[in-house]
């Protein structure tokens, strides 16, 4: 189906569990897509707002479900009912749905729907089962996603691992996307002068290692700050998030002496501008699904350090030509690969360069428009 006949009227329901932690983050030019194309569209998702004041651009409708992270909180028995209750009282054309507790529980509410023409299609942002995953994720979420694959038309997976396990467990058709896109233009920096390190204090002689992520122990910022403590004194971490290991990271960077060599910068809405002024990324976390920040910091050309997980490798980053890729997350070898791009100015440029035209491939517009010509197959 081309798009000048995809059906100019329709109803679409989004649904992840939380919306300013992902729906707000990642959906918005998928609404826009349909509002385009004269859709009616839905988002159902638990209100994360702080202030309650939760608007959703290109959204006709609001549907605010109690989700909870864990699939064990009795709050999955209500969801599910609200979800219920939803499909029994609206009738959509499209649901994509997203994130493993709000997908599961959407799927299963849908059951009734999709006998009616309804078309489920999921996003799986990273499997919890993946080589090396433990064993007890491995119990739960992989029968999980077998079953609840019966209950789907399409299953999107976002990184070669996922694409390839999912062929070979799926009960539906499967598609690799790479990731939701990034706004090239956001990150383009050319020609803009900007004044963060004489802001945050770091001179010209000073090395700025920036970091970006959740603070919590998946994104593995103590191997970071340990690393960091093996480099002189010139070297500076700027780490940008807010989490639960707040509190051990700071004790951890004033068991290591470095208070002055270590500023924790929490949540940033100038992430482009810090990437354009910053020296490299250095990126260690333990799983991901395909990592936006590793995107970002290639479309900004800054060079990046990744270790070797499933979502940087084969999916993004090349070592030595697009990237540098740690075979373990030692101390010593994070500050190694620190030092070696940090010393070697040419080489830093090259793996930018190479960085930022392979970060084409993830343009928004373009993951935006692969997403929409699978709405097209399955409507066809």
């Amino acid at each position: 189906m081309s798009v000048d006949r995809f059906p100019k009227y329709g109803n679409v329901l989004f649904s992840a569990t939380l919306v300013r932690g992902h729906i707000a983050k990642f959906h918005i030019p998928y609404l826009k897509w349909f509002k385009e194309h004269g859709w009616e569209t839905w988002v159902a998702a638990k209100d994360d707002y702080p202030d309650g004041d939760c608007k959703i651009p290109y959204c006709d409708h609001f549907v605010n479900i109690d989700f909870a992270r864990s699939p064990f909180s009795k709050q999955t028995v209500v969801a599910y009912k609200q979800l219920r209750k939803l499909f029994a009282e609206e009738r959509f054309d499209i649901v994509h749905t997203h994130t493993p507790v709000g997908g599961v529980l959407t799927r299963l509410a849908a059951r009734d729907a999709r006998r009616y023409g309804t078309k489920v299609i999921y996003t799986g942002h990273g499997f919890h089962f993946y080589d090396g995953a433990p064993a007890v994720n491995w119990m739960l979420w992989y029968p999980v996603e077998r079953i609840m694959s019966r209950f789907t038309d399409v299953l999107i997976t976002i990184n070669d691992e996922d694409f390839k396990r999912a062929n070979k467990f799926a009960h539906c058709n499967v598609e690799y996307v790479q990731g939701v896109g990034i706004d090239l233009d956001r990150f383009d920096s050319s020609g803009t002068v900007f004044a963060k390190r004489s802001e945050l204090g770091v001179s010209n002689d000073d090395h700025m290692i920036l970091a970006v992520g959740d603070l919590i122990k998946r994104k593995n910022h103590q191997c970071i700050i340990r690393a960091l403590a093996e480099l002189d004194d010139h070297y500076k971490l700027f780490i940008c998030g807010t989490g639960v290991e707040e509190k051990s990271l700071k004790a951890l960077v004033s068991e290591l002496g470095l208070g002055s060599r270590v500023s924790f910068l929490g949540f940033r809405k100038d992430i482009p501008t810090l990437m354009h002024d910053s020296d490299m990324l250095v990126f260690p976390s333990i799983h991901e699904g395909l990592p936006v920040t590793v995107m970002e910091a290639m479309a900004s050309g800054l060079p990046v350090i990744a270790t070797r997980i499933r979502g940087v490798v084969p999916d993004l980053l090349k070592s030595g030509v697009n990237g540098i890729v740690l075979d373990n997350d030692e101390p010593g070898t994070v500050a190694d690969a620190i030092e070696r791009l940090a010393t070697d100015p040419a080489k830093a440029k090259a793996l930018a360069v190479a960085a930022m035209e392979d970060s084409k491939c993830f343009a928004v517009n373009k993951i935006v428009s692969n997403v929409a010509s699978i709405y097209m197959k399955v409507l066809a």
